[in-house]
């Protein structure tokens, strides 16, 4: 028995790649000429990150894309799991920009050199704005699609980025205190890295074919043998097709016999409703085979 429940959900956030990455692309270019101009190393850093995740919303819409493309008997899955890929990609894309960043406030640190109060402020307000925005439009596909929650994490940590750039710039104004800059960036940046490694992490995880966190594997486990007439559960695997896709097999040990088409949709429905399971394999046995992955689940390392 398979069941079969793809979401191409991630269509309807075509527009919002399209406008993020125009609005996005746009400041980058502001916000560098401004920060070259005013020698602010705190908007020459924010515009790197806001390059960065242009090319972030490029990959993840790039993958959204390539992810919605048919089976074909080369890829029986078709191309799913390039959103997980894109997710890994952008916290990869986030991390590295982020260490050279603390690199380079580092250094700054040494020698703060004077910048230009008003400036910073103007054009970090505007990066509030564009980012604030920009992460309202992923803003409902984010608990449900990685994909689209690293867009979502790229704008909203930039919003509060771009905030905490208007800060350092209203303190430098009432200071005169020069080192604010890069002290601003490197807490800026640590910010970032804190908030990225969860999707580092989780992304990681699944290219692993790691079991997605929705899913707690001895609760399936116990689902399964909790049904009529099944005295053993084996062969049990779980693991993320795309960033919204789960699939299970699954071998039941039944020796009364096959229980039917209705027992199996009972099978689907309910692993969907209690893990979101979309794509579960269930085979019936009467005696139980090894296949040499019948190890008993409390032994499998969690």
């Amino acid at each position: 028995m398979s069941g079969h429940s793809h979401h191409h959900g991630t269509a309807a956030f075509n527009r919002a790649f399209a406008i993020g990455i125009a609005l996005n692309l746009a400041f980058v270019i502001i916000e560098a000429g401004y920060g070259w101009k005013v020698g602010s190393l705190a908007l020459l850093a924010d515009a790197g990150h806001n390059l960065s995740d242009v090319a972030g919303l490029v990959l993840a819409w790039a993958a959204a894309l390539v992810a919605g493309r048919l089976p074909d008997q080369r890829h029986t899955y078709g191309w799913q799991r390039a959103s997980i890929l894109a997710a890994f990609a952008n916290a990869v894309l986030l991390l590295v920009a982020m260490g050279s960043l603390l690199w380079e406030a580092s250094r700054r640190l040494q020698v703060p050199a004077p910048t230009d109060g008003i400036t910073i402020m103007v054009v970090a307000a505007i990066g509030v704005l564009v980012n604030g925005a920009t992460a309202a439009l992923f803003m409902s596909g984010s608990k449900s699609d990685m994909n689209i929650r690293g867009a979502f994490l790229h704008m909203a940590a930039d919003a509060l980025v771009s905030l905490g750039v208007v800060g350092s710039g209203a303190l430098y104004l009432w200071t005169g205190w020069a080192w604010l800059d890069p002290l601003a960036s490197m807490a800026i940046a640590l910010a970032i890295i804190a908030g990225t490694w969860s999707l580092f992490r989780q992304s990681l995880h699944l290219l692993f074919d790691g079991v997605p966190e929705s899913v707690v594997l001895a609760e399936v486990d116990t689902l399964l043998r909790a049904l009529p007439d099944v005295t053993d559960v084996h062969d049990l695997h779980v693991w993320a097709m795309s960033t919204t896709d789960i699939a299970l097999t699954a071998h039941l040990v039944m020796p009364g016999g096959h229980p039917g088409d209705a027992f199996l949709e009972r099978i689907a429905r309910e692993l969907h409703e209690n893990f979101h399971i979309t794509h579960p394999t269930i085979q019936i046995e009467f005696n139980g085979l090894d296949h040499g992955c019948a190890q008993p689940l409390d032994h499998v390392p969690s």
